[in-house]
């Protein structure tokens, strides 16, 4: 059986084999990532508009593991020069980071732009490129503003021109210098756990209709943003822009075509709805999940399916409307089309797809509880969607690893699942994977959404008890930065963790 397989993998450690020898082109851009609600605080500064995570904070707190929020976080918002100060000292190439609507436009719609919330992004992007760091942006990380929120949000057939003129003036104002667009981060999170389930703002929970009706409105304004800046910025501003999509591996547990066919319908069910629209040669929803939707639909006394078609024209106007594919990967998981299989909430997107999980005891386990290391995953996830989606380019916007607020500086099991996920991509790369570079997540501890701060992602520490929020290079900090100087993965590399200094004859 496959599942004995890769336990054989995990046992061996083959997964993390040395190649020292390899090394990372000149111009691949290694970077860190973070997202605007996670970092800035600053939630009401200025003329700042009310999110959907601020909503949902305030008013139902208890929704957050320890009932904390992002009102401050690690308040980037005042300490945004520290910030570029530890990419400085990690030897970054870029920084992703993303744009919170609410702080551009207050009230969701660009009859008011705030001049503060625009200063702040300048001065942010503009300390970055004092310094040779090279801004990735992203339009959308999850903080829709509350007053479009109040309209429908993503399920409102609107919401692809409210995005669109979003877009518009987040371009004006900061395309001059910004040369990497992402519009959206993670569409399953925003569909799936926002409007399909519980587990993300706007926690709506119109399962198995709000997640379908989120989708094909987010790829539309995907879309939009797309074309808007192919069409009227990207001759005079020389960028590109792209789409990332939280792509986890998922693997069939044996060799039968019934558990092959239920991997692809997992995948299909998971991030084939936002990739093969806009990726793939036919466009449109995935053509098996649909069917099964369909088919469920009826069964379920529905006169039509619950998840709603592209129009030929809408298909045509998604289809290639992207310059590169951002892949957000954490983790795997083993597929079976009958074993492993739970009892889901009717109608809903796992009861849709209709098959099992399974994630092996043997694979290393984060602080969260979806997060193991399962093997060569960021390999198999690059030369899946290469062979797929006619070998488009790719970066690496997030992958990374949470720990305990008490494991304090020394993390060893991030460092060992960096460099893993890291010979991944030089695998990649040899077969062939035009991979352009590779976001950390996360440059520091954040608001790590529905847990809090119970779980820490970053390279650096955050201290949530000082008010100063002062950052502390973890290990991995000083382990990525010499992988960032040499360009090569040195497993035998222990750094001095005393002090982190700024070398900028990098």
């Amino acid at each position: 059986m496959k599942v004995a397989l890769v336990l054989c993998v995990v046992l061996l450690g083959c997964s993390a084999i040395p190649k020292q020898e390899r090394r990372f082109p000149d111009d691949f851009l290694f970077g860190t990532a973070t997202a605007s609600y996670q970092i800035e605080g600053g939630w009401n500064a200025d003329d700042k508009g009310e999110s959907i995570w601020d909503y949902m904070t305030h008013n139902h707190p208890h929704v957050i593991k320890d009932s904390s929020n992002g009102d401050i976080a690690a308040d980037s918002y005042n300490n945004y020069k520290r910030d570029v100060e530890m990419m400085r000292e990690l030897g970054l190439d870029a920084y992703r980071f993303s744009v919170a609507w609410s702080r551009i436009l207050p009230d969701g719609f660009s009859n008011r732009v705030s001049e503060a919330g625009v200063a702040f992004y300048n001065k942010y992007i503009d300390e970055m490129l004092k310094y040779g760091i090279t801004p990735m942006v992203t339009l959308y990380h999850w903080d829709l503003p509350q007053k479009l929120q109040d309209l429908g949000g993503f399920a409102n057939p609107l919401f692809p021109e409210w995005f669109e003129e979003y877009a518009r003036v987040v371009y004006e104002s900061f395309g001059d210098r910004v040369k990497h667009w992402i519009t959206f981060n993670e569409p399953r999170e925003i569909c799936y756990e926002g409007y399909g389930a519980a587990t993300k703002a706007p926690i709506l929970n119109a399962t198995g209709i709000g997640n379908y009706l989120c989708a094909k409105y987010l790829v539309l304004a995907h879309a939009r943003a797309y074309h808007l800046y192919n069409n009227q910025y990207k001759a005079s501003q020389g960028g590109e822009c792209g789409i990332t999509i939280s792509v986890n591996w998922f693997e069939s547990l044996t060799d039968s075509e019934e558990d092959e066919f239920a991997a692809e319908i997992r995948r299909q069910a998971e991030w084939g709805q936002y990739a093969e629209p806009i990726f793939s040669a036919q466009g449109g929803f995935p053509k098996e999940f649909a069917e099964r939707v369909a088919q469920k639909s009826a069964e379920q006394g529905y006169p039509w399916s619950r998840m709603p078609d592209f129009t030929e024209e809408e298909k045509q106007y998604v289809r290639g409307a992207s310059d590169f594919f951002g892949v957000n990967h954490y983790t795997a998981y083993l597929i079976s089309a009958t074993e492993h299989i739970s009892q889901y909430v009717v109608p809903s997107l796992m009861d849709d797809a209709g098959v099992g999980s399974y994630v092996p005891e043997e694979w290393p386990q984060s602080a969260s509880s979806w997060l193991t290391q399962g093997p060569n995953s960021i390999l198999k996830v690059l030369t899946h969607l290469k062979e797929k989606y006619n070998d488009p380019k790719f970066y690496i916007t997030e992958n990374g690893w949470s720990s305990p607020p008490s494991s304090g500086l020394l993390d060893d099991d991030r460092i060992r699942y960096y460099r893993a996920a890291l010979e991944n991509c030089l695998d990649a790369i040899d077969a062939g994977v035009r991979l352009q570079g590779y976001m950390a997540w996360s440059l520091m501890d954040n608001f790590e959404w529905m847990e809090g701060l119970t779980e820490r992602f970053g390279l650096y520490q955050v201290d949530f008890e000082d008010p100063a929020r002062p950052r502390t290079p973890r290990k991995s900090a000083f382990v990525y930065k010499q992988i960032i100087k040499t360009r090569v993965i040195d497993h035998s590399y222990e750094p001095d963790t005393m002090t982190m200094t700024i070398d900028d004859g990098r």
